[in-house]
């Protein structure tokens, strides 16, 4: 069992950025892959940005969020962070953390809202 909270959304016009990040209850050492969603309204929950176990592990992004958004995780601090660069109207949505253990078993953060304005 772990407890994700997220931080760090808000407000921000078109063109700026914001920093997203997730801390958990307990050692993220253990889990497989550490990853950022979001949710607009009316649309499903989509993937923006996976990490891979190690601290200097792989990364996948959605095609959408390539080459502005960075996903970072400190096994140290138990935080997993998302640095959003060059922000759209179209990134706005509920940003979520989400974690998956060994046996699959997937634990979800309960989101912070990031209004993009344009």
């Amino acid at each position: 069992q772990v407890q994700l909270v997220e931080s760090g959304g808000g407000l921000v016009q078109a063109g700026g950025s914001l920093r997203l990040s997730c801390a958990a209850s307990r050692s993220i050492i253990s889990f497989n892959s550490i990853g950022w969603y979001r949710q607009a309204p009316g649309q499903q929950r989509e993937l923006v940005a996976t990490i891979s176990k190690s601290s200097g592990g792989s990364t996948d992004y959605a095609d959408s969020v390539k080459g502005r958004f960075t996903i970072s995780r400190d096994n140290a601090k138990n935080t997993v962070e998302l640095q959003m660069n060059s922000l759209k109207p179209e990134d706005t949505a509920v940003y979520y953390c989400r974690v998956s253990n060994s046996i699959g078993l997937l634990y979800w953060g309960q989101g912070t809202q990031v209004t993009v304005s344009s």
